[in-house]
C-alpha cells in the first residue's frame, strides 16, 4: 500500500485557520447567550402570566364590586335628580330608573322610566319630550365629570325642548337655568319657541330674523342674573 503525497491546497481550502475559528465560535457563543436571554424572557412572562390567571377571578370580582358601589352611587344621584326633573317639567307620575351591569370587564347602565309601578321605553311614548329633559340631564352631569382646568362648563342645547308643548317650556328653561347657575355653567340655548318662554331665566335673547338680504340678528333684553349675596 502505498502513501499518497499531502495536497497543500487541498488543506488551504478544508481547513479553517485558527483565527476564523475562533471567531466563528464567538459568534457561535453570542447567539447562544442572546437565545438564553430571549428564553429567559419569555419564561417570566410566562410566569407573570400565570401569576396573572391565578388571580384574576379575584381582580374581577373586586372590580366588579367597586363598579357595582361607584355606579351605584352615580345611577341613585341621577334618578333623584331626573325624576324630579322630569315631574316638574311633564307634571306626570313618572320615575327615572337606572339599571347596571358588568360584563367581560365593562360596566354599563341602562335607563327606563317607570309610571305607576310599569316600566316604559324612555323612547317610546311621550312624543320624544322624556328624552330631551333626560338629555339635558345627562349631558349637564357628564360635564361635571371633566376637569374644570381642561374643559369650559359651557354647554349648548339645541332644540332640546321641540317635543315639548309651548306651555312647558318655560319649566325646562327654570330647570336648565337653575342648574346651570348651580354648577357654574354657561348655557346656550337654541330654540324655535317663542321668546316669552325665556325672558324670566336668559341673560340674553338674541332672536334671528331671516330677510330676503340673509339673516338678521336682533338682541331683546332678557332678565340678567343677579349675583348670588
Amino acid at each position: 500500500m502505498t502513501n499518497s503525497p499531502i495536497d497543500a491546497e487541498l488543506l488551504t481550502t478544508q481547513l479553517t485557520p485558527p483565527a476564523k475559528a475562533r471567531s466563528l465560535l464567538d459568534q457561535l457563543a453570542a447567539v447562544q447567550d442572546r437565545v438564553a436571554g430571549l428564553r429567559e424572557d419569555k419564561r417570566q412572562e410566562l410566569q407573570q402570566a400565570t401569576d396573572f390567571l391565578a388571580i384574576a377571578d379575584d381582580v374581577e370580582r373586586a372590580l366588579e364590586i367597586l363598579s357595582d358601589a361607584l355606579f351605584g352611587r352615580i345611577g341613585k344621584v341621577l334618578e333623584e335628580k331626573l325624576t324630579i326633573a322630569l315631574k316638574e317639567v311633564l307634571e306626570q307620575p313618572i320615575a327615572l330608573k337606572v339599571t347596571r351591569d358588568y360584563k367581560r370587564g365593562v360596566a354599563t347602565m341602562g335607563f327606563f322610566v317607570e309610571r305607576n309601578g310599569q316600566a316604559e321605553d324612555i323612547m317610546k311614548g311621550q312624543g320624544g319630550s322624556v328624552a330631551n329633559i333626560l338629555s339635558v340631564g345627562l349631558r349637564m352631569f357628564a360635564l361635571t365629570t371633566l376637569d374644570p382646568a381642561e374643559h369650559r362648563r359651557f354647554l349648548v342645547l339645541d332644540e332640546q325642548d321641540c317635543w315639548l308643548r309651548p306651555d312647558l317650556v318655560p319649566r325646562l328653561v327654570k330647570i336648565v337655568h337653575d342648574a346651570g347657575r348651580g354648577l357654574g355653567f354657561q348655557v346656550l340655548m337654541i330654540s324655535h319657541h317663542d321668546i316669552q318662554a325665556f325672558e324670566q331665566y336668559a341673560d340674553k335673547i338674541y332672536r334671528f330674523v331671516p330677510t330676503p338680504d340673509g339673516v338678521q340678528v336682533e338682541e331683546v333684553s332678557g332678565h340678567p342674573c343677579q349675583p348670588d349675596g
